[in-house]
């Protein structure tokens, strides 16, 4: 390994990882059909690409999209879905194993997966597996656009501009001012609110930010009175009319870029890691945080 840590190899392998999982995502028959009715589901940064993912599917009109935080996901019943869908890098995560396991024999699966030689191999009924989007890094970063663009690409989306963007991305200077800000808050609408939520977390685990994340549209309701000198308001998308001058009018900077929601994320990458490096943290091992999350006890040998 050189100098630079994983999370930013890993980062910036991001443009060719799209490539690929937009070919992948452009020609595979296991994601669910338009029409079905899907449940979709992951843990910290996979459920913020399932909600992302979610509201990309119901916009474009294929079906009935529902995103859960796997711990969360009340699927016992027969709540109606055709399909769950679960997005989990390692394939080791508890919450994720059980819903499959609770769901086997009575709701079709597909698994998205970093590493197929896990145990949600054996548990899902399909797999899509991204090995090469895996990650050495605890702090997410690859994996999670790389899953995320493959479900744009099987929507029928063009992720090329995306790819272009996220080149410029990683090739832009960073404000200083991003890097020495006392707070962010992030927002998004549609499917870019899964994004602002990755965003946040981002910062949270790699430099250990204070990070808060909202709907656009509700900002206003309330979570603007934190907004101050030396604090920065980062919008993903579009801003919703008036938004930029509220934000303004508090001393907050507010920061909103025309590139493809998806490739601004890299940027906030950027920052995450610069954060972390100018507080002499290490990104690749955050603060009380694994690769992931196991919860049951191992067994006695």
């Amino acid at each position: 390994m050189n100098d630079a840590s994983y999370m930013e190899q890993e980062l910036q392998s991001q443009p060719g990882t799209w490539q690929e999982a937009a070919r992948i995502g452009a020609a595979v028959a296991t994601l669910p059909a338009a029409g079905q009715r899907v449940a979709v589901i992951g843990c910290g940064t996979s459920w913020f690409m399932a909600q992302s993912y979610a509201a990309l599917r119901e916009g474009a009109g294929l079906g009935v999209t529902d995103p859960f935080a796997a711990s969360e996901a009340f699927l016992d019943g027969d709540r109606g879905y055709d399909a769950v869908v679960a997005i989990t890098r390692s394939g080791t995560t508890t919450e994720v194993l059980r819903v499959l396991d609770a769901v086997k024999g009575r709701v079709p699966t597909v698994t998205i997966i970093g590493d197929p030689e896990t145990p949600a191999t054996a548990l899902s009924d399909e797999t899509i597996a991204l090995p090469f989007a895996d990650e050495k890094s605890v702090v997410q970063t690859r994996f999670a656009t790389t899953a995320l663009t493959l479900l744009r690409a099987h929507l029928g989306e063009d992720v090329s501009q995306a790819v272009a963007d996220a080149r410029e991305a990683l090739a832009a200077p960073l404000d200083k001012e991003w890097v020495d800000a006392e707070q962010f808050s992030f927002l998004g609408t549609g499917w870019t609110f899964g994004l602002a939520n990755e965003a946040a977390l981002k910062m949270r685990e790699a430099s250990q930010s204070w990070t808060e994340s909202y709907p656009a549209m509700e900002y206003r309701h309330g979570p603007i009175a934190i907004a101050a000198p030396g604090r920065v308001t980062w919008l993903f998308g579009r801003a919703p009319e008036g938004l930029e001058a509220d934000v303004v009018r508090t001393g907050a900077r507010f920061v909103c870029h025309a590139r493809d929601p998806l490739a601004d994320l890299v940027l906030v990458q950027r920052v995450a890691l610069e954060r972390a490096r100018a507080r002499g943290l290490d990104p690749d091992n955050p603060r009380s945080l694994t690769r992931s999350v196991m919860l049951e006890a191992p067994a006695a040998s």
